[in-house]
């Protein structure tokens, strides 16, 4: 595994002040860091899961948190997990991609149909699967947070179909996926950084781009787009991961609590972030940004040849058609 400059320079400090796992008298400590601030739903989220740790273990287990980006941003996070030097973070399920092609099918439009889907699906044997797919990484999951669906915004043609998308320049993740589905509904890709976007939306050098509600809130982007169209494309999930340098340093119990613990939290996320949603969804709409609710069955059919453009790869396109005939 190579580690970047930062995790280099940083590596002495954190082995010293902030072992991923450490043990004093009869309790365990295990370290949590992330990117995200204290008001967002997911750290309100793991913050419960922290509590309900020290309840399922009666005081033998605890989790600090360190939010923010205090212990570095999310690739410095996952390097430090990868050598045991932290626990535990969260990461979207994009970023696991680059350690298990599978995770890339989570990206992937309309595959999942609803929320409930969603949630029949990554709570069952295949989001297990996904969980542990990346352990041969130092890297284990422990539950899925939902993320939100992402749908299109655009600052002054409104999305009213997919016949809309036509011709529009939609601003994209770096992801092939992603720049793919926009050119099967017709508009036309455009990489661009999340800290460029707000300038790239009031310049036009983009018409629109996508993303869930608390993320157009939390960026002001409302402030540049008129419409936001909730078309619902896709549903990339969030991933809490412990290293498996921690996890198989503890006891059996001690596992059982912190899966116990986690899983309780996902409840708790789940409301928390509808009611982020919610609120975001007012503050939009309040400060004048029309909100469009699209037939979602034309989108779905234009996006087909994503699909059977995996074809080629068996092991990927068989767990599609397993994620869809999951009800």
């Amino acid at each position: 595994m190579k580690l970047s400059t930062y995790t280099k320079l940083t590596l002495l400090v954190f082995t010293i002040l902030f072992a991923g796992c450490k043990q004093k008298k009869d309790t365990t400590t295990l370290k949590l860091a992330h990117g995200l601030d204290p008001s967002h739903p997911v750290h309100k989220a793991m913050v419960y899961m922290a509590e309900e740790l020290e309840k399922e273990s009666g005081g033998k287990m605890n989790i600090e948190i360190y939010p923010s980006g205090q212990l570095g941003g999310e690739q410095q996070c996952v390097e430090l997990l990868q050598i045991g030097s932290l626990a535990i973070t969260k990461v979207s399920a994009a970023v696991l991609e680059s350690f298990t092609p599978n995770y890339q099918v989570l990206g992937l439009p309309y595959v999942f149909r609803s929320r409930e889907h969603h949630f029949n699906v990554m709570d069952g044997p295949i989001g297990e699967e996904f969980l542990n797919s990346t352990e041969q990484f130092n890297i284990k999951g422990l539950c899925f947070y939902d993320a939100g669906f992402r749908s299109f915004y655009s600052v002054n043609k409104p999305i009213n179909n997919q016949e809309d998308l036509k011709g529009l320049k939609i601003r994209v993740q770096k992801s092939i996926t992603a720049m793919n589905m926009v050119k099967a509904m017709g508009g036309s890709p455009t990489p661009i950084s999340w800290g460029e976007l707000y300038t790239a939306l009031q310049s036009g050098v983009v018409d629109g781009a996508e993303n869930n509600p608390p993320s157009l809130h939390t960026s002001r982007h409302y402030e540049v787009c008129k419409y936001y169209t909730l078309n619902e494309h896709t549903c990339v999930p969030d991933v809490i991961i412990i290293s498996t340098v921690v996890w198989n340093k503890l006891s059996e119990q001690e596992q059982k609590w912190l899966k116990a613990a986690a899983e309780k939290s996902v409840s708790k996320e789940r409301e928390l972030w509808r009611q982020a949603e919610e609120h975001a969804l007012e503050i939009v709409k309040d400060a004048g940004m029309e909100i469009i609710i699209p037939d979602k069955e034309p989108f779905m059919k234009m996006v087909e040849p994503v699909y059977e453009a995996y074809k080629c790869q068996p092991e990927i396109y068989d767990l599609i058609q397993r994620i869809r005939n999951t009800k």
